[in-house]
């Protein structure tokens, strides 16, 4: 693949440090690179110079340091190796003591003073020992200078050999570059790679003990080439990588580069190319042939589109970028968002028969943590067909719940299924409930009502019968809260119901919670015809925590059986005209009378 274009974090400034030895030239190194000439005679630290960042490859500010290594210099020192975005440890090509120091002292002593740190790898015994990692918070990068001294053969052959043994036991070690301050030979390199160790640090990405792809660079590539997979066939064919491609570096690759790159790939992994185009395993083929030849910023930059930061877990701000939602407004779907999610629940109905079963689930959700509703009972919570699959529609209602009471997780979700742009377009925020009620047209589509009754009052049942599940004869309380999702035709548009039952531990709170309440729309007020103290429950809540202005429904159930008058100052009947409420919906569940309570709810939901 064919850089064109590099996207990284926002990094505008890099500190670099040099360190080493007495007399193996970090001051002349500086010197010549800012003079472009040698200077024999200089002082012994140079001040910190200033780089801007349009005189430099990877547009950043760069600020040098210079430093000694005499005693008496020893808290500047030390203050300057903690300040540090990189440390460049200086030897002397000629000096085998400097070189000898790095690993024996240099490297140890920026440990010491906390910049990368040794700890316990899962407390794993080997041979008596405890396996260690390095948490890297400062890259090296070893520098040998005065590569002159070697005469007229200044390449040294057996470098990787001599530096290897450094790299596997310390694995801040970035690279080695060797350069020649007098005879002005790699001096800018120097700072080029300095510049790169912090900007597409190699130690997140690869194990160069192992030459292998670290486990948590190898989830996130697989992620990336899962969402690249828009056919879901196992492999990019050509249009899958040129849209890869445009989206990470700015412009597709020619016929003759795509063939190339796959050549390259079939040569070294026979089963990273198939008749399909490029298999996740010539993915990961790829990425660390860059990463080998020292094309970490073609990784970093694939990693970064897809919103990875340089611990490669998802960025923050990419999961959860800033929406402002004012007060008594709330947060929908919009039709961006709604296509999104129909769109991919079309992807992965791979059996095409309108529904999602577990394994499709499974799939569809792979490129994320998980499917977010388990914990809330899912797929109890919505609509699903005969073998218990998610039908587009329940799919559908489910996101629109899930926008209601909690956009964060929709706006994560988004980015983690990999919604193109910016995921805040996918959602719109509603005009305020009061302003929507008196324009007379309401422009929400997702309404919210709790549902409040004494325990066996048949709060659960009414909520299935929402999503259509059958009534079952068993009693079991509701001991968490319980949410479920449908849509409604009204008034030829559709609209999404969310019920909301909190269990008896938890309504207490709700009921005390003024925000809480404040995000409801309308509350559904259960009581069964069939308990005498069942009505009195409910009208002594909505007396007790001044619910009068809240927009209320009554619903009487268990209508099938012979009602019971009931034990209150007045009838239900009575007590809602008293109120200017609507008399209460009597609906039975069991035997399927639920004159149209849905609708009844919904209408005041939007009209109270």
């Amino acid at each position: 693949m064919v850089i064109h274009e590099t996207n990284r974090d926002v990094i505008d400034k890099v500190r670099v440090l040099l360190v080493g030895d007495p007399y193996v030239g970090k001051s002349t190194i500086i010197t010549s690179l800012i003079k472009e000439a040698f200077v024999a005679n200089i002082q012994h630290v140079v001040p910190e110079v200033t780089i801007p960042p349009e005189w430099t490859r990877e547009k950043v500010t760069t600020r040098i340091v210079d430093s000694s290594a005499r005693p008496e210099n020893k808290d500047q020192l030390e203050a300057e190796i903690r300040k540090a975005d990189v440390i460049c440890i200086v030897y002397a090509v000629n000096d085998m003591d400097s070189f000898n120091r790095v690993p024996e002292f240099w490297l140890p002593y920026i440990r010491k003073l906390g910049r990368n740190v040794s700890v316990e790898d899962g407390g794993l015994p080997c041979r008596g020992l405890v396996l260690l990692t390095v948490l890297v918070q400062v890259p090296v990068v070893l520098v040998g200078n005065k590569i002159d001294l070697r005469g007229k053969d200044i390449t040294n052959e057996s470098l990787e050999t001599q530096i290897a043994p450094i790299m596997n036991e310390f694995k801040e070690v970035e690279t080695c570059v060797e350069c020649s301050s007098k005879q002005q030979l790699n001096v800018s390199e120097v700072f080029y790679f300095a510049q790169k160790a912090v900007l597409h640090p190699t130690a997140p990405l690869y194990d160069s003990r192992e030459h292998a792809l670290k486990p948590a660079c190898i989830d996130a590539l697989r992620r990336i080439f899962r969402l690249c997979d828009l056919d879901k066939n196992g492999a990019l064919d050509d249009e899958e990588i040129n849209e890869f491609q445009a989206k990470c570096f700015g412009s597709p690759l020619q016929r003759q580069e795509l063939e190339s790159v796959k050549l390259v790939v079939q040569e070294a992994e026979p089963e990273g190319v198939t008749a399909d185009g490029l298999t996740e395993i010539g993915f990961l083929y790829l990425h660390m042939l860059f990463i080998q030849r020292g094309r970490l910023e073609t990784t970093w930059t694939v990693l970064r589109q897809f919103g990875y930061g340089d611990d490669l877990s998802l960025k923050e701000e990419f999961l959860f970028p800033p929406i402002e939602v004012p007060q008594e407004c709330s947060v929908e779907l919009s039709s961006d968002g709604y296509q999104f999610f129909t769109d991919l629940f079309q992807t992965f109905d791979q059996d095409k028969d309108g529904a999602l079963k577990a394994a499709e689930l499974d799939a569809l959700f792979s490129t994320s943590p998980g499917i977010p509703w388990l914990a809330s009972g899912f797929p109890e919570t919505t609509l699903t067909n005969e073998t218990n699959s998610v039908t587009l529609q329940g799919f559908l209602a489910q996101w629109s719940m899930t926008t209601l009471l909690d956009y964060r997780t929709t706006l994560a979700y988004l980015a983690y299924l990999g919604y193109s742009g910016d995921t805040t377009a996918a959602l719109k925020i509603t005009r305020p409930r009061r302003t929507d009620r008196k324009r007379g047209k309401i422009q929400r589509n997702v309404f919210s009502c709790y549902v409040f009754g004494a325990t066996g009052s048949g709060k659960t049942s009414l909520l299935k019968a929402l999503i259509n599940r059958p009534f079952i004869e068993t009693y079991s309380g509701t001991a968490k809260p319980y949410n479920v999702v449908n849509s409604l035709e009204i008034g030829g548009s559709e609209k999404y119901l969310v019920m909301q039952e909190f269990g008896a531990n938890y309504e207490t709170e709700i009921l005390q919670n003024k925000k809480k309440l404040e995000s409801c729309d309308v509350i559904c007020f259960v009581y069964d015809s069939g308990d005498v103290n069942s009505f009195a429950y409910v009208a002594n809540l909505r007396s007790q925590y001044n619910l009068k202005h809240t927009p209320c429904i009554f619903v009487a159930t268990k209508s099938d059986q012979d009602l019971v008058p009931q034990k209150y100052e007045v009838q239900p009947d009575a007590y809602c005209r008293q109120e200017g409420l609507t008399v209460p919906v009597s609906v039975s569940v069991k035997v399927d009378m639920m004159a149209e309570v849905f609708h009844r709810i919904m209408e005041v939901a939007m009209e109270p």
